[in-house]
């Protein structure tokens, strides 16, 4: 009786929860389609995007964070939508569902990345990199055999670690050991690029995009294998070339000693352990990646308390390990140019810009020739809202189809030092010595890998093309 009595209101109360709270979820049914591209105010939603992305563009010379103008342009376009939507007499929640389907994909991708950069925040912080960098200088290899360790490395650590953060790394190895040398600081510089642009497309956690892709259930884990050879091809081509332009001299060697600290192996295992299980439930209990990445941070908070304590006690230890202080360093500015982004996007694609560009490039130019534009389109426009918009768009392509965009998007930035952030990241680092325009010389050989890596891809993986869309 008394179950009853307490059950039954309870029941009642979840049932009307459930039905009248808006899920974020939201069935395509709920996307919105106001399919009014040539209206003044869809035009006038274009515009505000377009400038807030040359803002974006020129942030090297106006030294505004490319999250402001991309933040504020989300927020006006919306508004536009919003009231569009109520104008045409439809849903007053239409507007709502369709903000809050995209937002989701943000907030999913926002939490998975924060995650991964707090785990390389802290091998950072327990000297994980700076014994690499240190024991790389200190073997005594030449110029030449510097720079294919580094590409070499560049190709295998950014499937893990992210190739942003995998170029930071490599690139404080060639400064130190190039000193003086600017054409080989240069020309490593474009190999890391190449590389880390190449290894991160083969694998979901090597870059925003593949992650993108990954998150939408359009290509599982073990099939981003399938474009591994295509991404060697792509890297081992321009560094062929390139290797007949660097010296064969041998660099002095450095005596610098740098030793991992304390938990640094062990938060190592972590990170790959959580790597894994983040994979093994997303294959088999089809949770979102961001479940198991949210359980690993979990997990490296309680070791880090127990660290920290640890770190209290070793009075020759200055600073402690505080979980809170690597979540705070993460890439804010990065993290909230992805909402601004990814929500400008979405706002377009409620006006029916992404149905009509769908259209175009899917049915008129054909599948193929529309991928491989997405890979020049990303050397000149950072790739992910380029990959966010076909994501967006969703056209039907076959397996074969959804890695060749895959890889495009993920390579395509190479051929510009622009086009992806690890090369934005190294212009920064090396102060001059590897620029854009020096970059800009070795373009028709990157270039050339890239066509070649398509080309690859077609036969190698021919078995996976069914004829959809060619």
């Amino acid at each position: 009786m008394f179950t009853n009595i307490i059950l039954k209101p309870i029941s009642a109360l979840f049932c009307i929860f459930m039905f009248y709270i808006p899920s974020a979820l939201g069935a395509d049914d709920k996307l919105l389609n106001l399919d009014i591209t040539d209206s003044f105010p869809a035009i006038i939603a274009v515009i505000v995007f377009v400038l807030a992305y040359l803002l974006v563009m020129v942030e090297e010379y106006t030294h505004l964070r490319k999250s402001k103008p991309v933040i504020v342009a989300a927020g006006v376009i919306w508004g536009i939508v919003a009231y569009m939507a109520v104008k045409m007499g439809l849903d007053n929640h239409s507007s709502s569902y369709a903000f809050k389907h995209t937002f989701l994909e943000f907030a999913e991708l926002f939490t998975f990345l924060l995650v991964a950069m707090t785990f390389i925040n802290s091998m950072t912080e327990r000297n994980v990199f700076e014994a690499l960098r240190c024991w790389l200088v200190s073997q005594g290899f030449t110029f030449r055999k510097i720079f294919w360790i580094t590409g070499i490395l560049s190709f295998f650590i950014s499937p893990i670690a992210d190739n942003l953060t995998t170029a930071l790394i490599m690139c404080a190895v060639v400064m130190a050991v190039g000193k003086n040398n600017s054409k080989f600081i240069g020309l490593a510089c474009i190999n890391i690029v190449v590389c880390a642009n190449a290894g991160g497309a083969f694998s979901p956690f090597g870059d925003i995009t593949t992650l993108m892709v990954w998150q939408k259930g359009v290509v599982s884990f073990s099939q981003f294998f399938y474009i591994f050879v295509p991404s060697v091809v792509n890297a081992l081509i321009p560094a062929a070339i390139m290797h007949f332009a660097i010296s064969n001299d041998k660099p002095a060697a450095s005596k610098e000693k740098v030793t991992v600290k304390r938990g640094g192996y062990t938060i190592i295992g972590l990170f790959l352990s959580t790597i894994t299980f983040t994979v093994i439930q997303h294959q088999f209990l089809h949770l979102p990646p961001v479940f198991g990445m949210m359980t690993g941070l979990g997990v490296l908070s309680i070791y880090g308390y127990f660290l920290k304590k640890k770190d209290h006690k070793d009075k020759s230890n200055t600073k402690a390990f505080d979980i809170f202080n690597k979540v705070s360093k993460a890439e804010w500015d990065t993290l909230f140019f992805f909402y601004g982004v990814l929500m400008c996007v979405g706002g377009l694609s409620a006006f029916g810009y992404m149905s009509l560009t769908a259209a175009y490039m899917y049915g008129d130019l054909g599948a193929s020739t529309a991928n491989i534009l997405v890979g020049i389109l990303s050397a000149i426009v950072d790739n992910i809202p380029v990959m966010f918009a076909v994501l967006t768009m969703l056209p039907e392509m076959d397996l074969g189809q959804w890695l060749l965009v895959t890889l495009t998007a993920g390579v395509g930035g190479s051929m510009l030092s622009i086009g992806s952030a690890a090369g934005v990241a190294l212009m920064g680092q090396t102060k001059g010595i590897y620029t854009f325009f020096f970059h800009l010389k070795w373009t028709p050989v990157i270039a050339l890998g890239y066509a070649a890596s398509i080309l690859v891809h077609f036969l190698w993986n021919a078995n996976l093309f069914n004829g959809i869309a060619l």
